[in-house]
């Protein structure tokens, strides 16, 4: 019995000291340049979606933005709002998970990582060849 009490007190110490562990990658995350992705569970690992796009219409158009670049001509009218650019990230270490990512900027699909970097910061990256890249969004709720 004094040793199931001194277990649920040491955890209930690590809880209150913050140092379990970061917290789930779920929510809403902000890119530097104001663009918002939303992350949700997806089976064992993750899913992101365009929340928010910067800027808001097109300039070229005065209207949303669409997925003008994809691959697939029959996707090049959908609006980037929805889009999912996280796709089957599994878990692939503490804090890291890898899958693949939708970059709406040339319509392709990178092998890619999303990495906790603290409760309020994440890093999306992915490489295309000996070419890597990605950016560190900031946690809003």
């Amino acid at each position: 019995m004094k040793k199931l009490l001194l277990v649920v007190l040491s955890s209930a110490a690590l809880i209150a000291s913050g140092e379990t562990g970061f917290s789930s990658p779920v929510g809403l995350w902000v890119a530097k340049d104001g663009g918002k992705i939303r992350i949700s569970a997806c089976g064992r690992g993750f899913c992101g979606f365009i929340a928010q796009t910067v800027p808001p219409k097109d300039p070229a158009t005065g209207r949303p933005p669409t997925d003008k670049n994809n691959a697939d001509p029959a996707k090049r009218n959908r609006p980037l709002l929805g889009v999912q650019t996280l796709i089957s990230m599994q878990p692939d270490g503490a804090g890291k998970w890898s899958g693949r990512l939708y970059n709406d900027d040339d319509g392709k699909i990178y092998p890619g990582h999303l990495i906790e970097n603290s409760p309020t910061s994440i890093r999306i990256e992915g490489c295309s060849g000996a070419i890597c890249g990605g950016d560190d969004l900031t946690r809003v709720k």
